[in-house]
Formats: C-alpha cells, structure tokens, sequence
C-alpha cells in the first residue's frame, strides 16, 4: 500500500467536503484540524457543545492508528472529553486499514450531540430540584406548629394564666362575687369542651403562634363590664 497516496487522496476529499473549515496544521507529519459542533451550539448564548478534532497522520497510517486529541473545548467538561476520546478511539481501532477520518468526524458529531441532549436533561433536572426546594422552604413559612389536645390544653392554661384570668376566677369565686359578662366569656368550661371535640374529630390542627405573640399588649378592661350579668338579660322584643 503507498501509505503517502492514500493520505493524500483524503487530505484532498476531506479539504472538499469541509470547505472553509479544515485547516492544515502541518505537512510534516500531515497534521489538520476540523471543527464539530453540536447542532445547537451558540458560542455567544454557551448553548451547545463545540471542539476541534486534530488528527495527526502516523507513517503508516491508515493500516496504524492516527494520533487524535481535541483542541478549542466549549462546553465540555473533562469527564466527557475523555469518554469522547475513548470513543473515537474505538472507532479507529474498527476501522483500521482504511481511511477514516470522515467516520470519526461523523461518529464525534453524533456523540456531541446525544451527550448534550443528556447535559440539557440534566440541568433541568437540577433547575427543577432547586425551584421545589425553594418552594417548599417558602411554605414552611406558613406552616404553624401542630397541635394535639394535650399541647393546645397546655398552652391555653398557659394563656388564661397569662392575662390572669385563672387566679381572677380564684379570688371572685372566694369573695363570692359574680364574674362579669367578659369574664364568664373567657372561663367558660363549654369553649375547652368545644376546643377539644374540634381537635378530636379532625387531624392535627396548623396554628400559627406568630398570631398570639402580642397578646400581653392588649388592653383587657373589665370595668366596662362589671354591670354586665347575662342572667338578667332578655331580649327586648319580650
């Protein structure tokens, strides 16, 4: 085989079929570079994936492998550089004896492509990992503690204690003086019973505590309701 004819007859085909973009690197050894791009790519907008195939004819190429590296790498990580490489190489090692570097050119540019449909998949996947996690990191801002029977009764004697409403309720019912209406409103036993029947008969209850924070700064006057006794009052239509 006249190794020198054979490399000069690609030379010449492959100058032909990629018009404008091979480019002769050196004559001795007959070392070209020839472009492969993903169909999207963009070098501007980084969409898309590009490198330069520099293939370098060895003595007796094509019955020997070629020298093959990748130059000008745009959106190719190191990890997919080198299964590229180990592809291509797998390609020459199947086309041995005859001229090849159309194949490999071919066989990169399908590669390129499968692999950014795969590095496409991958970013959205993680962009949507990232949109759900921010998501539910939002609404863990509205969700108030849960509360069973045994927290809501230790929290509400907790408040009753904390306006004074229990020990209020003490010291009337030992002077035996009467509660006014307001008072027998916030100590009557039927709202525990009604609290605890709404907590029994659904799931455990979302209570936002924020809500309750600024209660001590309410002004509870009971002076307006002293008069009050709602055992004298009637409707007035009677």
């Amino acid at each position: 085989m006249d190794y020198l004819e054979e490399q000069k007859n690609e030379v010449e085909a492959l100058e032909s079929i990629y018009y404008g973009d091979f480019q002769v690197i050196s004559t001795e050894p007959m070392t070209f570079s020839i472009p492969i791009k993903t169909e999207e790519f963009e070098l501007d907008s980084g969409n898309g994936i590009s490198c330069e195939l520099v293939v370098t004819y060895t003595p007796k190429y094509p019955e020997e492998k070629p020298i093959i590296e990748l130059q000008d790498i745009e959106n190719l990580n190191n990890e997919y550089e080198e299964q590229l490489l180990e592809y291509l190489n797998e390609q020459i090692t199947e086309n041995l004896g005859m001229v090849m570097v159309f194949t490999l050119v071919s066989s990169a540019q399908e590669w390129l492509n499968v692999k950014w449909e795969e590095v496409k998949k991958e970013n959205d996947d993680r962009l949507a990992r990232k949109l759900k996690a921010e998501e539910e990191a939002e609404q863990k801002k509205f969700d108030g503690t849960r509360v069973t029977v045994e927290a809501f009764m230790k929290w509400k004697k907790s408040f009753e204690d904390e306006l004074g409403i229990t020990k209020k309720k003490l010291s009337m019912e030992k002077e035996g003086r009467k509660l006014t209406g307001r008072e027998l409103f916030m100590t009557d036993n039927t709202l525990n019973e009604s609290d605890l029947k709404f907590l029994d008969e659904g799931d455990a209850v979302k209570v936002d505590e924020s809500l309750f924070q600024d209660l001590e700064d309410l002004d509870i006057d009971d002076e307006d309701d002293e008069d009050f006794d709602p055992n004298n009052f009637s409707d007035s239509s009677d």
